[in-house]
């Protein structure tokens, strides 16, 4: 399992398989109050990837060896429902590093990914509320394409 490395302003970020040495530390990130009613812990990540081993896409995000964020992209370019064909399943960043650029990275991995299984968008769902991560959604690209039948935003980056 190796790791793919992109740039960072200071230094780099890497990416990781999420595996047995490091979903303890993944488990473990620190989000802001509030933001856990948006999320479900990246271990439910890993045991979806052994049921979906083709379609799922989970790394952990580190900064040297410190594991500062999760993210999961989901790839099934034949799922009826288009907004699931190409999509950021799941993305955590601890407390203490959001707003440098992890999440950022995390979903320029991720388009990158895409980019590279022929996809030609990736998509996110999401609920509104009070410290949901719409707002962070928008700065990294997603715009708003449509609503699930539960009421979720998709977002979407066309590339």
């Amino acid at each position: 399992m190796g790791k793919e490395v992109y740039p960072k302003a200071m230094g780099t970020y890497t990416l990781e398989e999420l595996n047995a040495s490091n979903i303890v530390a993944a488990n473990s990130l620190t989000l802001k109050r509030g933001q856990e009613q948006f999320l479900a812990p990246p271990s439910y990540s890993i045991s979806e990837s052994y049921v979906n081993p083709t379609t799922a896409w989970p790394r952990v995000i580190k900064d040297g060896d410190t594991v500062v964020g999760f993210v999961r992209g989901n790839f099934d370019p034949d799922n009826v429902q288009p907004e699931l064909r190409s999509c950021l399943w799941r993305i955590h960043v601890a407390a203490d590093y959001q707003g440098k650029g992890v999440g950022k990275f995390a979903v320029a991995a991720l388009v990158d990914e895409a980019k590279a299984r022929g996809a030609k968008s990736l998509t996110v769902l999401w609920e509104r509320g009070v410290d949901s991560p719409e707002e962070f959604f928008h700065r990294v690209g997603f715009s708003d394409v449509g609503t699930t039948q539960y009421g979720e935003t998709i977002g979407e980056i066309k590339f």
